[in-house]
């Protein structure tokens, strides 16, 4: 039996160029007076709702953007829970991104994080931290009252002094 094996060389090509990156900005935001995403921010508070989320792309065309919404360490919430999960696909002539988080209420004080996918692959996050407002803040925290109220007095304690006092004596 004859075994013949044979191979071939191929010229190398040419390094493909990095693939160019698909967001040009990302960045959270408050609401301006019309109630739509206002300039950048990087503090919060419990009262700030909605919050923004804009990403920007490089250049208009269809894309599926993603957004979730993570809490990392807030009170009463498990760590990594999803609180807000949305996505958008964009038309052909679109380049930007508006999503938009808001609780029942107010937010939770607490650390934050939104993570922004392309299809199904993460591509960018922002951590942030979302601080009690100074009303919230100034709440003396539940516990006992500080002073005890003042006892209310009706018409029978009035009479049970007087009609026994003497009994008493």
């Amino acid at each position: 039996m004859f075994l013949a094996a044979a191979a071939h060389g191929q010229e190398a090509e040419s390094p493909s160029p990095p693939p160019q990156p698909i967001i040009s900005a990302i960045f959270l935001a408050k609401a301006d007076a019309n109630g739509r995403a206002g300039e950048a921010a990087e503090t919060f508070l419990v009262t700030d709702v909605p919050i923004f989320c804009v990403v920007k792309l490089y250049t208009p065309g269809v894309a599926s953007v993603k957004m979730d919404f993570v809490a990392e360490k807030v009170p009463g919430v498990k760590p990594e829970t999803k609180v807000v999960s949305t996505s958008y696909t964009t038309k052909e002539n679109e380049d930007r991104v508006n999503f938009s988080g808001r609780p029942d209420g107010q937010w939770v004080a607490g650390e934050y994080r939104v993570d922004i996918f392309i299809g199904d692959k993460k591509v960018r996050n922002i951590e942030f931290v979302i601080k009690p407002s100074t009303a919230e803040a100034a709440k003396p925290s539940i516990g006992k009252p500080t002073r005890k109220p003042p006892k209310r007095s009706t018409s029978a304690d009035h009479v049970a002094k007087t009609g026994y006092a003497g009994a008493f004596r």
